[in-house]
């Protein structure tokens, strides 16, 4: 069988790829080594998300005095917040293979290699199997980064050190949590873990936490997280992993946290390695593939989305790139746009952002306005949030009088960011905004709050 796309990677981008192009009445392979739906759902959105929650009901009650709640003998079951975790994964999972069956698109369980092209189309080997297709997308997606700092192998292979795929699995908490890398991972990990009751020490080799978030938002968290025990080593270098904890240098000093365990959170690197992208020719930088914004490589009909472009490493963002692949290969024209592409950071309270940022509208000459709240301004937020703390930013380009970024540090920040989103893709004046009924009473009220006080 000459099949019209074979897919590489059956994590978000290449999955719903799958979908797309099989209810199109395309014939599609898709290739996936290990479980369908990929380290989204397997090993990173889904399920640091459902153990964040427990966290999440777990610090509610436990700081429930104030709202008129308490209970005695309070504790959280971490077993039982894993083993539901993997339910929900599994769930999840099978729907996706429904999905597959759904749309007749046949699933190989191999590691797919790129092994030419043939007078018929591109060759892959899948396994023992050999396919053979006119269209290849490739959608291998990304894994942690492994430096070369000493003791790193030596621990990971004693169970010492995990990354986010075994530290998900772990069957009891650790008491002492060391975590390299200040970044998104990092971030929720140490947030869960300390609130579950380990003691969690995070070195960052930045001089700030949660990468490029605005750090007037990212201040607040960070000083939210200190006064709930979490430690910070910023502006530090690791230097090595020992047998019980992690060394590193700040200011020109050793210094040493000692550690039960050791999360290695500093980035991922595409998955490009072995794939046999150089049969064909296929352009990569830095070892992620070269796209344009219809997707498609240097190489005609081969395609590549999600995270294995090395670009915005988000599972939303994987799955339009998969969307924009599989309509340019139907011939309805579409092409990526980043300008609006959400991001979250799903701590307690949650920092969520979209579009510019002061410092990126500063460094691109853009004229702007920000308005800044307190998200008390919110009704709602005040009734379910006592003593918090959260803002927002609104940034307004001054010549278009358009939305330009939105930053937001409160509770439902993740589901209330889409309406921000949605004012920048479709380039909505602030009189357009204005005329938007807001539900109330709701957080997401403080959008419009902000637009009206822009002036």
């Amino acid at each position: 069988m000459v099949y019209d796309l074979m897919i590489l990677g059956g994590g978000p981008a290449g999955y719903l790829a799958a979908e797309r192009a099989g209810h199109a009445g395309l014939k599609v392979a898709l290739v996936e080594e290990r479980e369908l739906g990929g380290v989204c759902l397997n090993e990173g959105c889904i399920p640091t998300k459902t153990m964040l929650y427990s966290a999440k009901l777990y610090d509610g009650v436990r700081h429930g005095e104030k709202y008129g709640v308490s209970a005695e003998n309070l504790t959280i079951d971490h077993a039982r917040a894993v083993a539901r975790k993997a339910k929900v994964v599994k769930s999840l999972v099978a729907g996706v293979k429904a999905l597959m069956k759904a749309n007749q698109v046949a699933v190989f369980s191999a590691r797919g290699e790129i092994t030419g092209k043939s007078a018929e189309g591109y060759t892959i080997k899948a396994g023992e199997e050999t396919l053979t297709g006119k269209r290849i997308l490739v959608a291998t997606g990304s894994a942690p980064a492994m430096p070369p700092i000493p003791g790193l192998k030596e621990g990971f292979d004693k169970g010492f050190v995990l990354t986010n795929r075994e530290i998900l699995d772990l069957k009891e908490i650790p008491s002492r949590l060391a975590v390299v890398g200040g970044g998104v991972i990092g971030l929720e990990m140490a947030s869960y873990f300390n609130s579950v009751g380990a003691k969690v020490s995070v070195v960052e080799m930045l001089d700030h936490i949660a990468g490029e978030n605005d750090q007037d938002l990212v201040n607040i968290l960070k000083a939210d997280f200190e006064k709930k025990g979490i430690t910070f080593a910023l502006s530090a270098r690791v230097t090595a992993i020992e047998e019980n904890g992690v060394r590193y240098e700040q200011g020109g000093e050793s210094k040493f946290i000692e550690a039960d365990k050791v999360l290695l959170s500093i980035g991922r690197r595409a998955n490009t390695q072995g794939l046999g992208l150089e049969t064909i020719g296929v352009y990569t930088e830095r070892g992620a593939v070269i796209t344009d914004d219809r997707m498609q490589t240097n190489q005609p009909g081969v395609y590549a989305a999600g995270d294995v472009t090395g670009f915005s490493m988000l599972a939303h963002t994987a799955y339009r790139e998969a969307e924009v692949a599989v309509n340019n290969i139907l011939g309805h024209g579409d092409a990526m746009r980043y300008e609006a592409i959400p991001a979250v950071l799903y701590t307690n309270p949650e920092l969520a952002s979209v579009g510019e940022t002061e410092a990126t509208a500063a460094a691109k000459g853009l004229p702007y306005k920000t308005v800044q709240l307190p998200m008390k301004f919110a009704g709602r937020y005040q009734a379910e949030n006592e003593g918090g703390r959260g803002i927002m930013k609104l940034l307004v380009n001054t010549r278009t009088q358009q939305v330009i970024g939105l930053q937001a540090l409160s509770n439902y920040a993740s589901e209330f960011i889409i309406a921000a989103t949605s004012f920048i893709e479709l380039g909505l004046s602030l009189e357009a905004i204005k005329k938007i009924v807001f539900p109330h009473p709701t957080v997401s009220e403080i959008i419009r709050e902000a637009v009206f006080q822009y002036e």
